[in-house]
């Protein structure tokens, strides 16, 4: 299966990435197809060369079946070369557990029966 992934190059607290079609089981930084773009992500966001991209070259891969990562999926579709994708669900392990959400939510009845109360009298 092809993949349109990013590799990363750049020296240590220097990141920059190339944009590469390869095959989904050779490494991150290992052998590739072929090389579609670059990222370099020191540079601001309204800059040129932050994002490049070969558009042609991209559309073909696409075509072919290439799966995009999911970064190079919003690069993509902010270059409108494909749709966006759905935003996922974020996770809930950053909630309180059911029992916590139960006494919450009894605590925030009890004081809204206590606002009532002192509302009507």
């Amino acid at each position: 299966m092809l993949a349109i992934r990013m590799t990363r190059h750049g020296a240590k607290k220097r990141p920059y990435f190339h944009i590469v079609v390869a095959d989904s089981r050779s490494p991150r930084d290992g052998r590739f197809i072929e090389k579609i773009g670059t990222y370099n992500p020191m540079l601001p966001r309204e800059h040129a060369q932050r994002l490049t991209l070969d558009k042609e070259r991209v559309a073909h891969w696409l075509k072919v079946g290439a799966q995009p990562s999911d970064r190079v999926a919003k690069f993509l579709a902010q270059a409108e070369l494909m749709k966006p994708r759905e935003r996922r669900e974020q996770t809930k392990k950053n909630q309180p557990r059911a029992k916590a959400q139960e006494r919450m939510k009894a605590a925030a009845a009890a004081a809204s029966e206590g606002e009532k109360e002192a509302a009507a009298s």
